[in-house]
């Protein structure tokens, strides 16, 4: 079976995709992933086909490091670049898919692949690392806000959130009237997909987001599909002796969801009186000690560039991030405590789910982010033994679920038709 995933995205979207790609290939599946090509090195190393999605959604999203000013640009033109991504991409997944594939995995802001599976014939399988679907268990994901409106309130503005306008809807009326499909809203296509149970993937381990009661039967709570373990790679050496010569230092890093600057980080684990390992650093002025952006930054810190979270984090005190939902469930899997810095969309529920597991203290917004605020959490994080507990509790659930059993499942069950 030719299994395509569509994950038009950041870095956090294509690595679980492509990790679970890479296990259902060991499955006997062929798999591809279609994503924008600066993740083509990561799906290739997975050991799945890549297909392009053009277009850099991490350009486009990224924040200032915190304290700098923002772009002037407004939430219109904003608004315009994004449907311009997602016209983009949908163009791009046609093409992924007539590359060939007997079944679609599209994530959460692909809801075009539906329409494209619909004029090739073929089935689509919702595939999505957050929770989407509106429910009186949590806010809506879009409010970019974790505050809860009450059973009744997150139900109903999630409903409306949901058939509210979005920039794909554009692309998806595009699509259908170049595929020769009745026309059809793309809010229209999810209220009928959800009458008729349709199925959605989501991985995310229950035993960090339970699966809500109102849930209808096709949503499954997967678990999580975990980014692929290169066999070959092998860690700096200046990283290696960074973290055997002293205690276990906290990793600071956001991901794609914002830049980052040496001096603002250094201030707070200074201030908290920890040793750090700052990921994506992006300059190193006024940082006593710098040797560059990624490397030495004082006797007491080091700057790194990727490295797999799964060999990091379980080396670390505590991890402090944008609360990506990849980001997250590493730390999580890693047993140790986290510091939510949320930015936008999903972020505030994962940061708040850190907190309400008592992993870690309450979110600091990434508004709000001082070398104060962040300084005085982490050294809360680092002071409070339950954290720790906690955390290693969660990672031991983890360590029992596989994610992937359920997407083959899944497929295993498509109607014969197919």
């Amino acid at each position: 079976m030719r299994v395509l995933m569509v994950a038009p995205g950041t870095r956090g979207d294509v690595a679980p995709m492509a990790g679970l790609g890479s296990a259902l290939q060991g499955l006997g599946y062929e798999v591809a992933v279609a994503a924008n090509p600066a993740y083509a090195s990561l799906v290739v190393e997975s050991g799945c086909e890549f297909r392009p999605l053009p277009g850099d959604l991490e350009g486009l999203i990224r924040q200032p490091a915190p304290g700098a000013k923002a772009s002037s640009g407004s939430m219109l033109t904003f608004w315009r670049k994004l449907t311009e991504y997602m016209d983009n991409a949908a163009t791009g997944t046609l093409a992924a898919a007539q590359a060939g594939a007997d079944v679609i995995l599209a994530n959460s802001v692909a809801p075009y692949a539906y329409d494209i599976a619909e004029a090739m014939g073929i089935p689509a399988i919702g595939a999505h690392l957050q929770p989407t679907e509106p429910s009186a268990a949590y806010p809506p994901v879009l409010m970019n806000s974790a505050r809860s409106l009450g059973a009744w309130g997150n139900k109903f503005i999630g409903q409306r959130a949901a058939a509210g306008p979005a920039p794909y809807d554009a692309p998806s009326a595009r699509l259908r009237k170049e595929l020769g499909l009745a026309k059809q809203s793309r809010a229209t296509g999810e209220r009928r997909r959800r009458k008729a149970y349709a199925s959605i993937l989501h991985g995310i381990s229950p035993s960090v987001l339970p699966r809500p009661a109102d849930w209808h039967e096709g949503l499954v709570m997967a678990g999580y599909w975990w980014p692929a373990v290169k066999p070959e790679w092998q860690p700096p050496t200046d990283l290696v002796d960074f973290l055997s010569d002293g205690p276990p230092p906290v990793f600071v890093g956001f991901g794609s969801s914002a830049h980052i600057d040496a001096a603002f980080v250094l201030e707070a684990t200074r201030r908290a009186g920890v040793r750090a390992v700052v990921q994506g650093v992006e300059g190193v002025q006024g940082v006593e000690g710098a040797q560059g952006a990624e490397g030495v930054l004082g006797d007491d810190a080091i700057g790194v560039g990727s490295i797999p979270h799964e060999w990091l984090f379980p080396q670390m005190a505590a991890v402090v991030h944008h609360a990506g939902a990849g980001t997250t469930a590493a730390g999580f899997r890693a047993g140790v405590p986290a510091i939510g810095v949320p930015v936008y969309t999903d972020q505030p529920l994962w940061a708040s789910r850190i907190a309400s597991l008592g992993v870690g203290p309450q979110p600091v917004p990434y508004k709000k982010l001082t070398p104060e605020r962040l300084g005085d959490a982490i050294a809360e994080t680092v002071g409070t033994a339950s954290y720790a507990q906690r955390a290693a509790k969660i990672a031991a659930a983890i360590a029992t679920e596989d994610g992937t059993v359920p997407v083959v499942e899944a497929l295993r069950n498509l109607p014969s038709k197919y």
